[in-house]
C-alpha cells in the first residue's frame, strides 16, 4: 500500500511540475513568437483550462497520499523534509487557487470579449505566478530527494 501511495504522490508531482515546465518553457514562448494575440490567447486559455483540471486532481492526489504516508508516522515524528514539502505544497496550492480562481477567469473574460490587452495582461500575471510555482515545485523535489538521502 505504501508503494502505491508513493506512486500516486510522484505521479501527481510529475503532472503538476512537469506541466508547468512544459507550459512556461516550451508552449508559451513558441506561441508568443508565432501567433498574434487573437490566436495565441484563446489557445493558451483553452490549454490552461484543461491543465488546471489535471492540476486540481493532482493536488488532491498529492495531499491525500502525502498525508496518508505521514499519518502513521505522526507529524511530530516526521522528518523535517516532510514538513518542508508539506509547507511548500500548501503554498503552491494557494498560488494555484489564486491563478485558477482569480487570474484565469479574467483571462477567459478578456478572450471572450476579444479584449486582447486585458487578456494579455492576465496571461502575463498567470505566467509570473506559474514561474513562482515552478520554482517552488523544483525546490520541493530537491528537498524530497536530498532529504530522503541525507
Amino acid at each position: 500500500m505504501k508503494s502505491l501511495l508513493h506512486l500516486l504522490h510522484i505521479a501527481g508531482v510529475i503532472v503538476w511540475v512537469g506541466g508547468m515546465f512544459f507550459a512556461h518553457v516550451c508552449l508559451r514562448p513558441v506561441a508568443a513568437a508565432q501567433l498574434p494575440p487573437p490566436q495565441r490567447l484563446p489557445l493558451l486559455a483553452a490549454v490552461l483550462g484543461r491543465f488546471f483540471v489535471a492540476v486540481a486532481i493532482s493536488i488532491v492526489a498529492i495531499l491525500a497520499s502525502g498525508l496518508a504516508i505521514m499519518l502513521p508516522v505522526g507529524m511530530g515524528h516526521a522528518p523535517i523534509h516532510w514538513h518542508t514539502m508539506l509547507t511548500l505544497g500548501l503554498v503552491m496550492t494557494g498560488i494555484f487557487a489564486y491563478i485558477a480562481l482569480g487570474l484565469y477567469p479574467r483571462l477567459k473574460r478578456g478572450v471572450a470579449a476579444q479584449d486582447w490587452p486585458a487578456a494579455g495582461a492576465s496571461m502575463n500575471r498567470i505566467r509570473g505566478m506559474v514561474l513562482t510555482n515552478l520554482i517552488l515545485g523544483a525546490t520541493t523535489v530537491v528537498v524530497a530527494i536530498l532529504g530522503t538521502y541525507a
